[in-house]
């Protein structure tokens, strides 16, 4: 029950000497500080490593062929294969759980290195022939025109969808991009749309905007692929891990190409599902490190609050003595105590959760006006639930900061105390 006196008396006590009172609640401000301010920074720097994935589909892993490292039904160990258009239907036949399955050609490998001629300008870039699928596996903002569609796959059209960095080489400032023709190894393609990635993907932001996009089936045609396909791109539906589906994948396709079932070897991929879930786990022990060092020097903190609570509990022992001597009860003369440390404690620590939001807010305004897409770090916040776990840590240190000074000032007798006058 409120008590206004209680209340005089807590706040008398604690503004007998100020100097000593704000030194004390310093250490909790500085404490809570800290642990908030760690929260956030781990916050900023997982929605940066985030960031960088550019919106990708992360329940998802590439995979290509290899050469064979077992020899098998008769042929050697050595061998080299290609996977075909048909694995792709028997993969979604076959396991229900893939969202997409994405055959994809290429030229010019990593880094680039075919040639794309407009008019008197070259440039060596990495030419994709793809589905239109890839755009929810690799997602881009189309800045003019359009992406791919099935009619462009039915149809085999040579169109193309360029990224920024080729428009930029390729043409000059203003010139008009959609309804040009690029050469792509001597044979032409017309522009129909321009995109910007978000990310790299793998880091290089600059190397993702000098892409080009064209229809598989055109591709295909354009460069005599025939049915073969250089790798796939598949995705698990929601609910479903691509990491435990894949050795399904791997099954069917080795079955497929009379590759031995234990050849670890023959067919390559990479696990973005894994590999994300690997940075999802390096953050959470990330946020224990935050919570670890917080709370210790949160600890300092409710260690001086202690302390002070001992030396004013030993001054107040002429009064402590009087009111045991009036009557109160162990329980009113702890609470009372108590009451002081928790209430010290929470407005300290709630000073201190004001200024760690006060420079989070700044350095949000300072990056707000920065370009933060190839940066590692962007947006440091904490949320409700956050301040919510610091309130209690806060109400748990008082009550810690507070217990054995309540516990020392029960155990003054009356007589004792008035014979300290």
């Amino acid at each position: 029950m409120f008590s206004k006196d209680n209340w005089d008396e807590i706040l008398e006590a604690l503004s007998a000497n100020w100097f000593r009172t704000i030194l004390t609640a310093f250490g909790v401000l500085w404490g809570i500080f800290i642990l908030v301010i760690l929260l956030a920074a781990g916050k900023g720097l997982e929605n940066g490593v985030k960031q960088g994935f550019g919106g990708m589909a992360t329940n998802s892993m590439f995979m290509w062929t290899q050469v064979t490292s077992k020899p098998y039904k008769g042929l050697p160990k050595g061998r080299r294969y290609e996977f075909k258009t048909e694995d792709v239907t028997v993969l979604k036949q076959e396991i229900p759980n893939l969202r997409f399955v994405s055959p994809r050609n290429q030229l010019g490998g990593f880094g680039g290195a075919n040639n794309v001629v407009r008019g008197l300008n070259t440039g060596a870039y990495n030419v994709y022939g793809d589905y239109p699928e890839i755009i929810q596996q690799e997602p881009m903002d189309i800045t003019s025109g359009r992406f791919l569609n099935y009619s462009d796959i039915d149809q085999k059209r040579k169109i193309a969808v360029i990224g920024q960095g080729v428009q930029n080489d390729l043409y000059e400032k203003g010139e008009e991009v959609i309804g040009s023709y690029l050469k792509i190894n001597g044979v032409n393609f017309m522009v129909v749309g321009t995109y910007k990635k978000k990310g790299g993907g793998n880091g290089n932001v600059e190397e993702a905007q000098k892409q080009i996009f064209v229809p598989f089936t055109a591709f295909s045609q354009a460069f005599n692929r025939g049915n073969n396909v250089g790798w796939m791109a598949i995705t698990a539906q929601d609910g479903s891990s691509i990491t435990q589906l894949k050795s399904k994948v791997f099954e069917i396709i080795k079955s497929r190409h009379s590759i031995h079932p234990e050849d670890e070897r023959a067919i390559g991929n990479f696990d973005l599902y894994e590999e994300f879930s690997k940075i999802n786990g390096l953050f959470v022990a990330l946020k224990g490190v935050a919570y670890f060092v917080g709370v210790l020097v949160l600890l300092s903190g409710i260690i001086g609050i202690s302390n002070i609570m001992l030396i004013v509990v030993k001054e107040r022992t002429n009064e402590i003595g009087v009111r045991r001597a009036l009557g109160a009860t162990p329980w009113a003369i702890r609470g009372q105590i108590l009451t002081e440390s928790i209430f010290l404690t929470i407005i300290s620590g709630m000073a201190g959760i004001a200024l760690a939001t006060g420079v989070i807010a700044l350095i949000n305004i300072a990056l707000s006006g920065m370009d933060t897409s190839e940066m590692m770090f962007a947006n440091p916040s904490v949320d409700l639930g956050v301040v919510m776990i610091a309130l209690g840590i806060l109400v748990v240190s008082g009550l810690l900061a507070g217990l054995i000074p309540a516990q020392n000032a029960i155990k003054v007798k009356p007589v004792d105390a008035l014979r300290t006058e």
